[in-house]
């Protein structure tokens, strides 16, 4: 935008100050908006009219089109005034971004405090890609990707200084939309905090920052100092958070989608995520959510949106997707809601309360009664702030389109609903920047929140400008040492922090503090920078051996990572002596987080860790570390397997067992330490069949004769339960010796075992394979007809012989599934794909078949003929075909999406994404083609690896792939669901799976005949 525009608008806003109405901005309006989708949604007065609150609660309408429009994140100012970023640009699929639309910032302000607003002011019109804003520190936050950008307006007269600055760039703008990086919130230590969604890898550093200096991300809670110009990952995982809030400690919980849906937020964490691996290899695991419950129903999903929502789907939330996330603190609302979290369900078109918990070392959601239900089919809530007095603010982007709106954008809608209870205390004129330091410092006592966080702000932007307001640190350290509320206590102490106040000697002092959030919190203020001395980590150890605390030692462990690795030892091992947290969901982990970098470079105290550690996680996760470099540090070995006859216990030596079987999950062979005879005797004598069984893979991989040999009698002996048995063939096979053929051939007639022989058949390259196959397939279980499948496609001779036996009638062309005939493809043989086409088709249409093929489905699939469809056989169709990969009402795999609670009603968004499911997939998470010596070939998605070994999902099951048989692996640019899943399908067959998808709740199988 041209400077003159800048000043043109400082000139009217000018105006506007002088009484003129905020519509005076109205030229400045974004360019003309278009709506893609049909319809216009109900009136906005008639919306609040219908919106269900509890006793006591009304809710206003703040604002509305043509007011504010599609409003994806606010914040609010000093003043109390509604800071809304709009977005326009976002767009439908396949677009993604609109570019000729423009994203604005507009400013809302209630001068009466009667609930709606009464001022507009447009900030500023030309940005793209917006997701959220934030105000401070001389100006306006915003991300635009690929771009964070602050707006200088260090006058405070609403307009900008100039031209936006560049703070930071790399933010993936390419790949993704709604998982697009997004929510800007200050923290109580002075961090402007973010998220990142898991669609997009995105390489983030100040502009003109090399590849080397930037920072590689994806699903993740990040932030960014103002001052100090720092960059960090905060926590790794999950799906796509879009709401986040600090509770009265300052313990930050993240609301998410698809998995669970609440976390609490420990710096260094790696959270689960919904798919794909974590960037370090030897996490090896992740922390789950913290919620004990789940926000929709497996057995019941929500009934016909339009007509209400049943009372059993109502009780569970109403849905997977969830957006915003405040924890109320404000002083309007009854005490009872007081720390409680507060979520906007997307799907269920109300909002979720979470009761939040201490439970062992950290916290548990537990839900409460939902609130702020909206009878009108197109809310869309995004976000929810508290204001100055104390009622909370709900966007609602207001789009009929549920899951990312893929049937259209309508985006000359919006609304700003205002919820309090009872008569709110009326709030006019304020202006908290007018206020002395000592009123500010005052302000750290409100009932409310909202001035404290202000407030504090504010403190924070005069120290940085220069200021060194010696009043306000004596009267912040008199309040820290005076107050007997603990929330007060920590108010001050952020503050004393964020003005310069603190230093190392002080902060250290408060870990003798008898309150565990002092403690916590002098912790993470030490751990800030990243520097310690050595009265510091001695004090740190101290803590580590005594403290009562779960969550101080929660903390502890987060600190790990920022500690020097040799500093990392002692405070670990005290850590590991609680084993009153060896079942905690996120300690020992954390221990582990922290600990792992320092594993391969001492090896001898690892050792020593594990032997000492009373947390048998951590015992398991360090052999497994340590066995990993098997071939380059093989004494570490030894003494580990040396343990294992020194007196420990069963429970111990099933630990180490577990951890070595983890590291070696893959490899056909590994050279066998010199201490593993002795360590054999011992264990293969053990009264535990589990220490059994687990010495037996490990001796299979280490060429162990006795251990082959039990495995063998083992495979043969039918008195022997099926599991065990199959376990055991499944590792002979792993070990590829000519013998193991021998035995697969030898027990193919055996009906326990033959999923697992035709399953081991595909690892050898034997010529009467295929036949063997064939000659038996009419008899074979469905189940088993899959794996005989999927072995005969996964070479060429055995692909040729599959199609053969198609020509011939043998198998009918139907039984080869899209996954197969991409599979056969990726041989690369002309020949065989000539006969592929013409036996079972293309494998791949253009873009406009595509689109035509979608028109016909959509005639055919319409609702009057869709209910002549048989769920019941559909859900048949869809354990067939879809459920390796999807879950559906809490049955199914987790490689892709949950479909319980996806936009299933919707027919044009199930078509979009099984017609073309490749149109939109992340890079990370493009299927492969994995070439091996022997001439198979695996297809799946590359989920993680390791110098060793590559970690592939397939279409059936997860892989471990030993290096040394891969010769190839080539990216398919492609989701690893493959075109043409439909094409095999009869008119009637599609029609059932639509019917159970699009259905309601489970339905029963239908009755074997």
């Amino acid at each position: 935008m041209p400077f003159w525009k800048y000043q043109l608008r400082g000139i009217l806003a000018a105006l506007v100050a002088t009484g003129l109405s905020g519509t005076l901005f109205a030229a400045e309006e974004a360019p003309l908006l278009r709506n893609t989708e049909a319809g216009s949604p109900p009136l906005a007065e008639e919306t609040v009219e219908r919106i269900q609150v509890p006793d006591g609660f009304q809710v206003t309408l703040f604002a509305s089109e043509p007011d504010v429009q599609q409003p994806i994140g606010m914040t609010t100012d000093e003043r109390g005034r509604l800071w809304v970023a709009e977005n326009y640009t976002y767009a439908e699929h396949p677009l993604g971004f609109d570019k000729t639309q423009h994203d604005r910032i507009v400013i809302l302000e209630d001068t009466n405090d009667d609930g709606q607003f009464d001022v507009r002011k447009v900030f500023i019109d030309d940005l793209q890609k917006l997701t959220s804003v934030e105000v401070g520190m001389g100006g306006v936050w915003v991300l635009c990707a690929p771009q964070l950008l602050f707006i200088p307006d260090r006058n405070h007269d609403d307009v900008p200084d100039g031209p936006p600055e560049v703070v930071l760039d790399g933010w993936d703008e390419g790949s993704v939309r709604h998982n697009i990086v997004n929510g800007l919130r200050w923290g109580p230590d002075g961090w402007l905090y973010g998220r990142h969604g898991i669609l997009a890898t995105s390489f983030v550093g100040p502009p003109g920052a090399s590849a080397s200096q930037r920072r590689k991300l994806n699903c993740c809670i990040w932030r960014y100092h103002p001052t100090r110009k720092v960059f960090e990952v905060v926590a790794d995982g999950t799906t796509n958070s879009w709401g986040f809030d600090f509770d009265e400690h300052g313990e930050m919980f993240f609301i998410n989608t698809v998995i669970g849906h609440l976390w609490h937020l420990v710096p260094g964490a790696h959270y689960r995520r919904m798919y794909g691996a974590d960037f370090n290899p030897y996490v090896y695991e992740l922390i789950e959510q913290c919620a004990d419950h789940f926000h929709w129903d497996t057995g019941e999903v929500w009934h016909q949106i339009r007509k209400g929502v049943s009372d059993t789907t109502l009780a569970a939330g109403g849905g997977h997707a969830h957006s915003g996330l405040l924890i109320y603190q404000g002083d309007n609302w009854p005490e009872r809601y007081r720390g409680t979290m507060l979520t906007l369900n997307f799907h269920g078109r109300r909002m979720n309360n979470d009761r939040l918990e201490r439970d062992q070392a950290g916290y548990v959601g537990k839900h409460a009664e939902d609130l702020f239900i909206v009878d009108n089919p197109w809310f869309r809530g995004l976000d929810l702030i508290t204001g100055p007095d104390g009622g909370v603010f709900i966007a609602d982007w207001s789009d009929s389109g549920e899951c990312h709106d893929n049937d259209g954008i309508h985006r000359t809608s919006g609304r700003i609903y205002k919820m309090t209870y009872g008569q709110p205390q009326p709030v006019v004129g304020l202006d908290l920047a007018k206020q002395s330091d000592l009123e500010l410092v005052a302000q750290q006592s409100h009932d409310n929140a909202w001035y404290a966080r202000q407030s504090r702000r504010l403190l924070q932007e005069r120290a940085a400008l220069g200021q060194k307001m010696p009043q306000a640190r004596q009267a912040l350290l008199k309040m820290f040492a005076e107050v007997s509320d603990v929330t007060h206590q920590l108010r001050a102490m952020w503050c004393l922090y964020a003005v310069g106040a603190t230093n190392e000697e002080w902060l250290r002092s408060q870990l003798d503090d008898d309150n565990e959030h002092v403690r916590v919190w002098a912790l993470r203020l030490l751990a800030d920078d990243g520097t310690f001395s050595a009265p510091t980590i001695a004090k740190m150890q101290e803590l580590a051996q005594a403290d009562p605390s779960g969550l101080v030692r929660l903390y502890l462990a987060s600190t790990l990572q920022r500690l020097p690795l040799e500093s990392r030892w002692d405070i670990a091992g005290a850590l590991a002596q609680h084993a009153a947290d060896a079942q905690d969901r996120a300690l020992p982990l954390m221990i582990w987080y922290g600990i792992e970098p320092a594993i391969p470079t001492d090896p001898g105290r690892s050792i020593a860790l594990a032997e000492r550690s009373k947390i048998g996680l951590l015992r398991r996760l360090i052999a497994r570390r340590l066995t990993s470099d098997l071939e380059s540090q093989p004494a570490a070995v030894d003494q580990l397997l040396q343990l294992i006859g020194t007196g420990n216990d069963a429970e111990f030596q099933l630990d180490i067992l577990q951890g070595m079987n983890g590291a070696l999950r893959g490899w056909r062979k590994a050279p066998q330490p010199k201490t593993w005879p002795r360590a054999a005797d011992i264990v293969f004598s053990s009264s535990q069949e589990k220490v059994q069984e687990q010495a037996r893979q490990l001796g299979v991989v280490f060429g162990d004769g006795q251990a082959i040999s039990e495995l063998r009698d083992i495979v043969t002996d039918t008195d022997v339960d099926a599991e065990t048995r199959r376990n055991a063939l499944r590792f002979l096979v792993d070990d590829r010796s000519p013998e193991a053929l021998a035995l697969l051939k030898h027990v193919l007639g055996d009906l326990v075992l033959m999923n697992e022989v035709l399953r081991g058949f595909a690892s050898f390259d034997d010529p009467q394979i295929p036949q063997l196959i064939l000659e038996r397939y009419a008899r074979l279980e469905p189940s088993a007809r899959e794996v005989a499948i999927a072995t005969l496609a996964s070479r060429p001779a055995s692909a040729r012989a599959l199609l053969k036996a198609i020509a011939d009638g043998q198998i009918e062309a139907s039984a080869i599934s899209a996954f197969h005939a991409r599979q056969i493809r990726s041989f690369k043989d002309p020949a065989l794909n000539e006969e592929l086409t013409k036996q079972w088709g293309a494998l791949r249409d253009t873009s406009e078949e595509k689109v035509k093929r979608i028109a016909e489905l959509t005639a055919a699939l319409a609702p009057e003929k869709l209910q002549a469809g048989h769920a019941g056989k559909g859900r048949v169709l869809f354990e067939k075909t879809c459920s390796n990969c999807h879950v559906l009402y809490g049955a199914g795999g987790r490689v892709g999406p949950d479909l319980t609670g996806s936009n299933r009603q919707n027919l044009n968004y199930l078509l979009e994404n099984i017609v073309d499911p490749s149109a939109s997939v992340g890079q990370e998470f493009q299927a492969s083609a994995i070439v091996l010596n022997d001439g198979r070939v695996v297809t799946g998605v590359v989920m993680a690896q390791t110098d060793r070994t590559l970690e592939v999902q397939t279409e059936k099951e997860r892989l471990v792939i030993d290096r040394s048989d891969v010769e190839e692996v080539v990216n398919q640019k492609m989701s690893l669901m493959p075109d043409g899943l439909l094409k095999q399908l009869k008119a009637e067959e599609i029609r059932d799976l639509f019917a159970y998808l699009t259905s309601r709740s489970q339905v029963p199988l239908p009755s074997k005949p």
